[in-house]
């Protein structure tokens, strides 16, 4: 393993394999840092290296891959330049570990959560050809932070288990169901799940999304 500094912070989590090993890279969300998806990371199969991203904004508390602003009538909006920024700087990143670790780069997995899985779509749907399978936890597709031609891709060998609780505050369960026939309409092959849940990762959650890995 290399002890050179890469342009994200990270944690890292080696896999069991002698050889190339399959990535599961980690994107969290607004206001938080590289540890809280890394908890997960000793329950994820052995096989996979688990690298788990800090966001390049920092905020008073955490960190962020984008600004979330709001206007005189109290609406959110996002902050659409940083947002592409970052894309570009997860798509540098990958390469970055590619380059600096035994990964295979044909078994690239996202695993985010909210904003994490947001710029995981964004990622995917733009440059699928780094990226296998997406693992999206409460977040939704943002067009405006895909490539402009992304409809063109092939995303035939382009898989994703979705997620959302029913009753989250922060991004409403709506916006997760629009992201489903936004799959289905370019023909990904998906899983979308919903939980009984608020802005988390429900147990019964995690364990469906361990169960989507196996069956790959």
């Amino acid at each position: 393993m290399t002890t050179k500094p890469l342009s994200l912070e990270h944690r890292v989590r080696p896999s069991n394999l002698s050889g190339k090993a399959p990535l599961i890279l980690m994107l969290h969300g607004y206001g938080s840092d590289e540890n809280d998806l890394f908890s997960f990371a000793p329950e994820l199969p052995e096989k996979y290296i688990v690298v788990s991203a800090r966001a390049p904004y920092p905020l008073v508390y955490g960190n962020c891959w984008y600004e979330i602003n709001f206007d005189e009538f109290n609406d959110k909006f996002n902050n659409i330049k940083q947002a592409i920024g970052s894309r570009k700087e997860i798509e540098i990143f990958i390469q970055e570990l590619i380059a600096n670790y035994p990964i295979d780069p044909s078994q690239i997995t996202l695993l985010g959560f909210s904003q994490g899985a947001i710029l995981s779509y964004a990622v995917a749907l733009s440059h699928l050809e780094k990226i296998k399978q997406v693992i999206a936890l409460s977040g939704y597709v943002d067009e405006s932070m895909l490539v402009e031609t992304y409809h063109q891709n092939d995303f035939s060998k382009l898989r994703f288990f979705c997620s959302h609780g029913t009753s989250d505050q922060v991004i409403p369960v709506q916006w997760a169901q629009k992201t489903r026939s936004f799959l289905d309409n370019l023909h990904i092959e998906n899983t979308y799940n919903e939980y009984s849940i608020g802005h988390g990762v429900s147990p019964k959650n995690f364990q469906d999304l361990k169960k989507w890995l196996s069956e790959e």
